[in-house]
């Protein structure tokens, strides 16, 4: 079993930046990737990011070049910073950890979401 605690979330102006924290206990050492997911009132739950145990990474196109994933294994924490933000970011944002690279898009648990809101 594993626990996931997302935070960070909040409000703020298109152009701002979030700094989103997920801090992660349990069984930590069967699960080597870590990933962010955001659903939008009304939209379907998409992919954000990943990041491996090796700091292999992934981000969707529509955040590439503003949003930077990465981790402190010593505190078992994964973070998204998100810059240059837009109102199309608005969403709850969801920490995940799954088995496998491969399946990145289908992770094994889900933290229970931050909610990021950027106005215009």
């Amino acid at each position: 079993q594993v626990q996931l605690v997302e935070s960070g979330g909040g409000l703020v102006q298109a152009g701002g930046s979030l700094r989103l924290s997920c801090a992660i206990s349990g069984r930590i050492s069967r699960w080597p990737v870590m990933c962010w997911f955001r659903q939008a009132s009304g939209k379907e739950r998409e992919f954000v990011s990943a990041i491996s145990w090796g700091d292999s990474s992934e981000y969707a196109d529509s955040v590439k070049g503003r949003f930077t994933i990465s981790r402190d294994s010593a505190k078992n924490t994964v973070f998204l910073q998100m810059d240059s933000l837009k109102p199309e970011d608005t969403a709850v944002y969801y920490c995940t950890v799954g088995e496998s690279w491969q399946r990145i898009r289908t992770p094994n648990y889900w933290g229970q979401g931050t909610q990021v809101t950027v106005s215009s």
